[in-house]
């Protein structure tokens, strides 16, 4: 109770905004004003964007960035992080939406809201950044490949039905519908595009998504051209706030959503810490993972029942934050604010943004998620990185996102247990050459040059961890003694850590052994596997006395068991020559 209390436990979870409160001045606040009015406008086609690509109405996607924004920023380990919608959940969402509905996708997201909770309390904010580089760009790049794929039909205004989930039938599909293409929809998708990059050259204050945005729906309600808009496709934006309301849901439904509830955590954890990494680096603070964590969760546990979507910390809207002079969490709650306010007061005026342009957009944002330089950088060093990166990729397209991330994870743990059992090697020494400087007993000083083992005394050195991928290795090399020694060392000098399997290997030599009348001796144990082979009372099973920090004292002890078994044997060598001396003259007597 008291280390959950602790100073160190309340500063680890104390929100960013809280603890910077009592620093603000009024040039950061200005500062802070006009970076969260630039992101609130930014984030306003995105969260459409966002919305429509997850297959749900657009309001949802505004929702979202409203509330979750606020409670990011609000209860955020992070100064500048804003949080809302994003690129990385379009596949997962889309696909929940198509299965189990708007309710199951409500359910999903506040499952995925408790995990990240409970991830962020466990104080995982540090672990979930060890994920392997090459999944996080296989299924990245997967995502993007989709999301492109997702907006070919409204960038080229494709006159077809419902767009086939599945990624080959979809290309298919677009093949056989693609001669009824929309000239006017493919202008504004292009011009959406060429505005953005060109705008985004001249200047970062104001976004170049919201400059295109703005000329071609002046371009296509001006000149009338026939292409479909938001209101054409979904009605009406609500221009009031939601009323919460809870969804329909059995106890079928949840052990069904656990996975994608899993995978909304996970991308949400991964993308949210990312994303306050880089921003970390811009302003040259640190943020507070866990409690980063923790913010996200909340978000995504209210968020879905005003109608939300999952929400995450998006990298593109925090570095535009940052480059508008945002540097407290100020900044968020002004961005949700700006765009709640948009929302009330002209969220009418976005129906009439044509569907092609928002599509420009989001082929914009799929390609700047690609990671395509680090996809190819990684294929090209070749090895088992390769094989988790194209496997990943593989899977996101053609399968399915959660398969991709469980299976990325699962060989990427298989094939580095294979690459550190590979660096694990159990060699038998005969005569012992050392070609380095070892840390010597001040007691037993010795000349650690050379070492010649007397006979009786067999010497193996282990090295690399000794895990369970490769304890196998110890116990097969020890079988293959031909006959017992008196004294078996066990060179661990170069043994970094040991796990349950390692620890049972050498028990199991040491049972093996002792009935032969075999002393197990161990040499420079490092403190990790010297603490482990304590809590598992192995060390007491062999002798602390048979544990030694190097392998001169190691040797020492093995002599002196020597010595002292043959003045033993002599003793009663003696003894017996003597008693059948004795036995003798009283015979004869």
């Amino acid at each position: 109770m008291y280390r959950f209390l602790s100073f160190d436990t309340i500063a680890v979870f104390k929100p960013k905004f809280f603890t910077i409160f009592h620093t603000f001045h009024r040039e950061q606040l200005t500062n802070d004003l006009i970076a969260g009015i630039v992101v609130g406008i930014l984030a306003l086609p995105l969260s459409i964007a966002f919305a429509i690509a997850s297959g749900v109405s657009p309001e949802k996607g505004l929702f979202t960035a409203i509330i979750a924004g606020f409670l990011i920023s609000f209860l955020g380990g992070s100064r500048v992080q804003i949080g809302g919608p994003t690129g990385a959940f379009i596949v997962i969402v889309y696909g929940i939406v198509q299965q189990y509905g708007v309710d199951g996708l409500t359910v999903a997201t506040v499952m995925a809201g408790l995990m990240l909770i409970a991830m962020g309390f466990a104080r995982l904010g540090q672990v979930i950044k060890f994920i392997p580089y090459p999944l996080i760009v296989g299924f990245t790049t997967g995502i993007a490949l989709i999301i492109f794929s997702s907006q070919i039909k409204d960038f080229f205004g494709l006159e077809m039905g419902t767009v086939p989930s599945d990624f080959l039938e979809k290309w298919g599909a677009y093949t056989t519908h693609f001669h009824s293409l929309n000239v006017y929809a493919l202008i504004l998708g292009l011009g959406t595009i060429f505005i953005s990059l060109l705008f985004g050259k001249f200047t970062n204050k104001i976004p170049g998504s919201l400059v295109a945005i703005l000329v071609s729906t002046f371009v296509a309600q001006y000149l009338q051209w026939p292409v479909e808009t938001i209101g054409s496709r979904f009605g009406e934006i609500p221009s009031g706030f939601p009323v919460p309301s809870l969804p329909t849901v059995d106890w079928q439904m949840i052990k069904d959503l656990f996975q994608p509830a899993f995978t909304i955590a996970l991308l949400g954890g991964i993308e949210s810490l990312l994303s306050a990494v880089v921003a970390d680096g811009m302003i040259g603070k640190t943020h507070r993972s866990n409690m980063e964590l923790v913010a996200q969760g909340v978000a995504n546990v209210v968020t879905p029942f005003f109608g939300g979507i999952p929400a995450t910390g998006a990298i593109a809207r925090t570095a535009t934050n940052v480059k508008n002079g945002g540097r407290t969490p100020v900044a968020g709650l002004v961005h949700a604010l700006t765009l709640l306010l948009i929302v009330l007061f002209f969220g009418h005026l976005a129906v009439l943004i044509p569907l092609s342009c928002l599509a420009g957009i989001l082929v914009l944002i799929a390609y700047n998620m690609s990671e395509w330089r680090s996809f190819r950088r990684i294929v090209q060093g070749g090895g088992s990185d390769t094989v988790v990166l194209v496997v990943t990729f593989l899977l996101t397209v053609l399968l399915d996102l959660t398969i991709a991330i469980e299976v990325g994870m699962v060989l990427a743990a298989f094939l580095f247990m294979t690459r550190m059992a590979q660096l694990s090697h159990v060699d038998l020494v005969q005569d012992l050459q050392l070609r380095e400087t070892e840390s010597e007993s001040v007691i037993h000083p010795m000349d650690l040059s050379n070492f010649t083992i007397p006979k009786g005394i067999e010497v193996f050195e282990i090295s690399g961890p000794m895990f369970f991928g490769a304890a196998y290795k110890f116990q097969e090399e020890i079988k293959h003694l031909e006959t017992s020694p008196f004294i078996l060392i066990l060179r661990m000098r170069y043994v970094p850590m040991i796990d349950a399997t390692g620890l049972r290997a050498i028990e199991d030599v040491h049972r093996e052994v002792s009935p032969r009348g075999t002393k197990l001796v161990l040499s420079g144990v490092q403190p990790p596997v010297l603490e482990e082979l304590r809590k598992s009372r192995l060390l007491f099973k062999i002798g602390k006395g048979n544990v030694l920090p190097d392998f001169g004292q190691a040797l020492n002890r093995a002599i002196r068991i020597l010595e002292a078994a043959d003045e033993d044997e002599n003793e009663t060598a003696f003894q017996e020559e003597m008693s059948a001396s004795f036995s003798d003259d009283s015979s004869k007597t």
